[in-house]
């Protein structure tokens, strides 16, 4: 008797390899899973802009890359919440920018400018030349300002009044997926002489909005599957372009379905969870060679990341040694392999 649901996931047309570069932009499952790739030397470009949950935050992030957007003094505004110090002076806030993580904020509005100009401009020629996009969706409902209806990435823990909460529709959600697909195509055109390649990956973060509520977090990654099926569906690419979808959603819901699984909170997942993930993308995007290539990374970076009490001893020094002459060894097998920080 069979006791476990396997999803059929068919292996994909197109490879990646060590030579690939691999930008993921979404949920928190997506820094979760690009990380996973990172840990075993993959050339990564993670969340650029922050963590971003919804369809529309996602849309507008990657379409700032692709116009080059230059951001300026009415991109960014300063925190509202004042803090009072030791002495009784008043504290103003930092600088932040609705569209991007708080980890781009700043102290001065120049300083949050041109951090988010820098990593625009990072992230646009990353994205010339990546052949690979994950885009990882994790809920339907966006926070929207009331002033003005603009959708937001991050509320940045302004007052609740300001934003109105809602659930999108399909047909939004899906006009916001068609926006990414152009929009990525359209830094791939502009990369002149690159690589024309490229191949988007929609998927659905596993983890549950149940702050939502059980019954409208469904609704919420229901919209989002039925709005990647009509994109895959709709939009017609080059040969040279691929859209598709990877089942990380019934992964969870299916062959992972025991609370084993899952992080203490009961919603995370775990890292045994997360790196089950990890070799079923494998499976369907490397080839035998490449799954071959990445044991040998895992089996090397175990111990390059071994912990060495005294650093100055004849035997750390020969064990350090040893490292050095591995990776370059492995180096020299992986084409694309860099363990440049490690040696």
């Amino acid at each position: 008797m069979d006791f476990f649901t396997k999803i059929n996931i068919p292996a994909a047309d197109w490879q990646i390899d060590y030579n690939s570069k691999l930008a993921f932009f979404g949920s928190c499952f997506a820094d979760n899973i690009s990380t996973q790739f990172a840990s075993r030397k993959f050339n990564v470009l993670a969340n650029p802009f922050g963590t971003v949950y919804n369809p529309l935050s996602a849309a507008m992030q990657i379409k700032a890359i692709a116009n080059g957007k230059k951001f300026g003094e009415t991109d960014v505004f300063q925190d509202t919440r004042l803090g009072v110090s030791e002495n009784g002076n008043e504290i103003r806030g930092p600088w932040h920018c609705w569209d991007a993580h708080s980890s781009l904020s700043a102290a001065t509005r120049e300083e949050c400018i041109a951090k988010l100009n820098e990593t625009t401009a990072n992230a646009r020629e990353f994205l010339q030349k990546a052949d690979t996009v994950f885009i990882t969706l994790g809920t339907a409902f966006v926070y929207f300002l009331r002033e003005n209806g603009v959708a937001v990435s991050n509320c940045h823990r302004q007052d609740p009044r300001m934003f109105i909460r809602k659930m999108i529709s399909v047909d939004h959600a899906a006009e916001a997926l068609k926006s990414i697909v152009r929009d990525l195509l359209k830094i791939k055109c502009d990369g002149i002489g690159e690589n024309r390649e490229l191949h988007i990956v929609f998927t659905v973060s596993p983890l549950r909005h149940l702050s939502d509520g059980a019954h409208e977090n469904t609704l919420s990654k229901a919209t989002l599957q039925l709005a990647i099926e009509k994109v895959t569906r709709e939009i017609v690419t080059e040969p040279a372009t691929t859209i598709s979808y990877f089942p990380s959603y019934e992964i969870v819901m299916d062959e992972l379905r025991d609370y084993r699984f899952y992080d203490d909170d009961m919603i995370h997942l775990s890292k045994t969870a997360e790196g089950y993930i990890f070799e079923r993308m494998a499976e369907t995007y490397c080839n035998e060679k490449t799954r071959e290539d990445i044991r040998k990374v895992e089996k090397f970076m175990k111990m390059a990341n071994h912990r060495v009490v005294d650093s100055q001893s004849p035997a750390s020094r020969e064990f350090a040694q040893k490292i050095i002459e591995q990776a370059e060894t492995l180096e020299k097998e992986i084409t694309g392999l860099h363990l440049n920080n490690e040696k």
